[in-house]
C-alpha cells in the first residue's frame, strides 16, 4: 500500500514546483528511492497531461561509475545525457542514499574531472528546464539529524509539503531589498566580510527549485569579496565531512582556507580557477528547520541562517564565475549560535538570525508558522 504522503509530494512537486502542463516531457531522476514514489510521480505526471520518463540509479552503482571514470567514459555520457536533457520540458531528482559518505573513497582528480565535463548537462537542466530536487528520508539522514527515523520522516514530510505560497508572499521585499542593494556587510564570531550585490540581481527560492526551500540569493561582485567568514556548521562535499571551515579574502579570491581537513578543502578549492570565488550569497529563513543535518538542501534553509558559495555562479543572480564546483557553506546567526549581523548599505537588516526591519518581520519563524 502507497503512503498517501507520497501521492501529496509528488502533487506538489508535478503541479507546484514543476507546473507540469499538457504534452510537457518530464525527466524523473531517482537514486535510492522507494518504488512507490517512483511510481506516485509517474502517476502525477500523467494525470498532469505530460510524458514522463525515469531513470532509477543506485548511490553504490554511481560510486563504482566514478571510481573507473575516465575523459573517454565522462564524454560519452555527457553526449548522451545532453541530448535526452534538450529533449525535456521538466526535471525532478530524489536522492537518497543510505550511507551519505559514499563516494568518500572516490579519487578527488575523478570526481572533478567527471564534475568539469558534465557540466554542460547541468547547465542545460538549469537554464532551459522548469526543475525541482530534493532528497528522500534515509536512517542516515535522520541520524544526521538526531531524530528517529520516524520522527524525521513526519519532520520531513510536513517540512516538505508547507505552504510555500505563503511563504513566497512574504519573500518579496527581501528580494526588492536584494535587487535594490549594494554594500553587504557581515558580522559573527570569527566573521567580518564585506562585498558589493549591486546590478547582480536577486531569487526568491519559493518550493519551485528545491525541497525543502526558504531563501533570497544574489551574488557578489565577482573582486568586491574582502574579509573573513567562519562557518559554525559540517559542511559535507564529495563524501568528505568538514568543520569549522575558515576563509580568508581579498578583493574576491579565497587567499587563505583551513579546517578540520585543510588538504582537502584546499585540494577542492584549487579544482579550477573559479573555485577559489564566490557564486552565491543567501539568506535562509525556513521555520522548520532549525539544525544542520550535513544536508545542503536542509541546512541552506535553516532559519536564522546564511551561505557563502565558492564555486559556479548561476541563474538570475549570477556575477559570470564558472567552476565545477558549487561548495554552499553554511552561517548560522541565531543567538544560541553565537548570533550575528547582516547589514546592506549601512542598515542593519537582521540580528541574531531575526528579522529587525518592519517589510522583513513576517519572514520571523513566529509569523511563518502562523
Amino acid at each position: 500500500m502507497s503512503d498517501p504522503r507520497y501521492t501529496k509530494l509528488a502533487s506538489l512537486l508535478i503541479n507546484y514546483s514543476c507546473r507540469v502542463k499538457k504534452g510537457d516531457r518530464v525527466l524523473i531522476d531517482v537514486t535510492d528511492v522507494p518504488d512507490a514514489m517512483s511510481v506516485a510521480l509517474l502517476r502525477a505526471v500523467r494525470t498532469a497531461g505530460g510524458t514522463p520518463l525515469i531513470d532509477v540509479r543506485h548511490s553504490r552503482v554511481t560510486r563504482e561509475v566514478l571510481r573507473g571514470t575516465d575523459q573517454a567514459h565522462a564524454a560519452l555520457t555527457r553526449d548522451l545525457e545532453l541530448a535526452r536533457m534538450k529533449k525535456m520540458d521538466c526535471y525532478i531528482a530524489i536522492r537518497g542514499a543510505d550511507n551519505s559518505s559514499e563516494n568518500v573513497d572516490v579519487a578527488n582528480e575523478r570526481m572533478a574531472l567527471y564534475s568539469r565535463i558534465l557540466r554542460p548537462v547541468l547547465n542545460q537542466r538549469v537554464e532551459k528546464t522548469r526543475w525541482v530536487v530534493l532528497r528522500w528520508p534515509t536512517p542516515s539522514m535522520a541520524q544526521s539529524a538526531g531524530m528517529s527515523t520516524e520522527a524525521f520522516e513526519d519532520f520531513y514530510f510536513a517540512v516538505c509539503t508547507m505552504d510555500y505560497r505563503r511563504m513566497a508572499r512574504a519573500m518579496r521585499p527581501l528580494l526588492k531589498r536584494m535587487q535594490r542593494a549594494d554594500r553587504v556587510h557581515l558580522k559573527a564570531p570569527g566573521t567580518d566580510l564585506t562585498f558589493s550585490i549591486k546590478g547582480i540581481g536577486a531569487k526568491m527560492c519559493e518550493g519551485i527549485l528545491n525541497i525543502p526551500d526558504g531563501e533570497v540569493f544574489s551574488c557578489p561582485v565577482r573582486n568586491s569579496v574582502n574579509g573573513v567568514i567562519q562557518y559554525n556548521t559540517p559542511t559535507l562535499y564529495a563524501g568528505t565531512k568538514f568543520e569549522n571551515v575558515r576563509l580568508e579574502f581579498k578583493d574576491g579570491k579565497i587567499i587563505k582556507a583551513t579546517s578540520n581537513n585543510t588538504r582537502r578543502l584546499n585540494e577542492i578549492l584549487d579544482t579550477d580557477p573559479g573555485a577559489r570565488y564566490v557564486g552565491e550569497f543567501s539568506l535562509g529563513f525556513n521555520p522548520y528547520i532549525l539544525n544542520p543535518m550535513c544536508d545542503i538542501l536542509f541546512d541552506e534553509k535553516i532559519a536564522g541562517s546564511l551561505h557563502f558559495t565558492p564555486g559556479q555562479a548561476y541563474g538570475i543572480a549570477d556575477n559570470g564565475n564558472r567552476s565545477a564546483v558549487h561548495w554552499d557553506m553554511v552561517l548560522i546567526q541565531r543567538k544560541e549560535w553565537g548570533g550575528g549581523e547582516v547589514w546592506f548599505d549601512g542598515e542593519l537588516i537582521r540580528k541574531d538570525g531575526l528579522f529587525v526591519v518592519r517589510d522583513l518581520k513576517p519572514l520571523n519563524p513566529q509569523n511563518l508558522k502562523r
